[in-house]
C-alpha cells in the first residue's frame, strides 16, 4: 500500500511538473527569435573576461567576441595570475586587435575568490554605461550582442542573462546536464524574473549584461566577494534592488563546452554546490532527499517491486518526463536523455552530498589552488 501511495504522489508530481515546466518555458524567448537593431541607439558596453589558465579555450572563445557585430563596445580581459599559456595568448591578441585591453593582477587580497575580484576590477576599469560579465569559454555568434543589446534597450532591463547552449564531446554528459537544467528552472522560475512581485531571479556566467548603475547600486561584487555561486547571486541581488531584468535563452547564438566528461562536472560541481544551499547542512539534505524521490528512485522502485497499477504510473511517468524534451528546441538535448534522468539524480545527489562533506571535513573549499576557510565564507551566505 505504501508504494502504491508512493507511486501516485510521484505520478501527480511528475504530471503536473511536465505541464508546469512546458508552459512556462514558453515564456522565455530564444536569442535567436530577437531581430538584429536597426535604428537602436549604440551605447557603450565594456565586456569582461576573467581568465586564469584558460589555454585550452580561450583563443576560439576570444576570436568570437573580436568578431561581434556591435560597432561600440571594447574587450577587457582581467588575467588573474595565469601560469599556462594563457599572457602569451592575451598578449597575441592586445597586439592584434584595439578593442582588447589586458589587465594583469598579481595578488589576490584577502577576502576575495579569484573570479569575484577580477570581475570586479573589470569594472574599475572600465567606464561603459553596459557591461557585460562573460567566460573565457564562450563562443558567441557574430549577431548575438546586437540582438541582446536590442532587446536589452526595448524591454528597458536594466539587467539581460542567457541561457547558453551546452555543448559536449558526451552526449551522455548533455544528457545529465539536461536534468539539471530541469532541477534548476524548477527551483529558480527563471520566467517570472521580469516580474517585480515575485522572488524569481537567474544568473549564469556565460552571459550577465547590466548597466553600471543598476551593478553600482545593486552592491558589486562586493557584496558577493566570496560566493563560489556569484552568478546566481549576482541575479539576486539585482533582483532585490528592484532592477528590471529578464532571461532568454542562447541557443545558437552563444554557446560553451561546460565539461568534457561526467568525471569534470562531477569535480566542478563539487566546489561551490554546498554554497547553493548557504553553507546549510539541513538545506543540503533536504536536496538530497528530494532529488531520490522524485528523480532517481520512482521507475526501479514501482517497475521492480510493484504490480500492474504501479508499472502503468511509470509509463505515466516517464510519459510526463518525456514531454519535457520532445519540444526543446536545441539540437543537442535527444529525446532518449529522459532514460538517463534517474542517473543524473543519482549523481547529483551523490554531489550535493560529497560536496557537503568535504567542505565541512576541510572546514572550507579550495577554489583555482586558493583555500577558503568555512567561517569566512558562511559570513558571505
Amino acid at each position: 500500500m505504501l508504494l502504491f501511495w508512493y507511486g501516485l504522489l510521484s505520478t501527480i508530481y511528475w504530471v503536473c511538473t511536465s505541464i508546469y515546466l512546458s508552459v512556462n518555458r514558453r515564456k522565455i524567448k530564444f536569442l535567436t527569435e530577437i531581430p538584429a537593431a536597426i535604428s537602436d541607439t549604440k551605447p557603450g558596453v565594456a565586456i569582461i573576461i576573467p581568465v586564469r589558465n584558460e589555454e585550452a579555450n580561450l583563443e576560439e572563445a576570444l576570436t568570437s567576441v573580436c568578431r561581434l557585430n556591435y560597432p561600440n563596445y571594447r574587450i577587457l580581459v582581467i588575467n588573474d595570475r595565469s601560469t599556462d599559456r594563457t599572457p602569451e595568448i592575451l598578449r597575441r591578441f592586445a597586439g592584434n586587435e584595439p578593442r582588447v585591453t589586458v589587465v594583469t593582477i598579481e595578488e589576490l587580497p584577502p577576502g576575495w575568490l579569484g573570479k569575484n575580484h577580477a570581475l570586479y576590477q573589470g569594472f574599475n576599469q572600465s567606464r561603459e554605461e553596459w557591461m557585460l560579465f562573460t567566460d573565457a569559454d564562450v563562443v558567441y555568434a557574430p549577431e548575438a550582442l546586437d540582438k541582446a543589446m536590442h532587446y536589452a534597450q526595448q524591454q528597458q532591463l536594466d539587467y539581460l542573462t542567457i541561457l547558453p547552449e551546452i555543448k559536449s564531446r558526451s552526449s551522455v554528459l548533455v544528457g545529465v546536464i539536461s536534468t539539471f537544467k530541469i532541477m534548476l528552472e524548477f527551483k529558480l522560475r527563471p520566467w517570472d524574473a521580469r516580474k517585480q512581485n515575485t522572488k524569481a531571479y537567474m544568473g549564469v556566467g556565460a552571459f550577465m549584461l547590466l548597466k553600471r548603475t543598476a551593478y553600482e547600486k545593486a552592491g558589486t561584487h562586493q557584496a558577493i566577494a566570496l560566493r563560489p555561486d556569484d552568478d546566481l547571486k549576482l541575479g539576486e541581488l539585482v533582483k532585490k534592488a528592484r532592477f528590471r531584468l529578464d532571461v532568454l535563452y542562447g541557443d545558437k547564438q552563444i554557446g560553451l563546452e561546460w565539461y568534457t566528461n561526467i568525471r569534470e562536472f562531477t569535480q566542478g560541481l563539487m566546489k561551490n554546490t554546498f554554497s547553493v544551499a548557504n553553507y546549510n547542512i539541513f538545506i543540503a539534505l533536504v536536496g538530497v532527499v528530494g532529488t531520490l524521490l522524485a528523480f532517481v528512485l520512482p521507475w526501479p522502485l514501482l517497475l521492480l517491486l510493484g504490480g500492474p497499477t504501479e508499472r502503468f504510473m511509470v509509463l505515466l511517468i516517464f510519459l510526463s518526463q518525456l514531454a519535457l524534451y520532445l519540444p526543446w528546441k536545441s539540437m543537442a538535448i535527444k529525446w532518449w536523455h529522459v532514460l538517463l534522468m534517474p542517473l543524473a539524480g543519482l549523481l547529483i545527489s551523490y554531489i550535493i552530498l560529497k560536496s557537503t562533506y568535504l567542505t565541512l571535513k576541510q572546514g572550507g573549499i579550495y577554489w583555482r589552488d586558493s583555500f577558503y576557510p568555512l567561517s569566512e565564507l558562511r559570513k558571505n551566505a
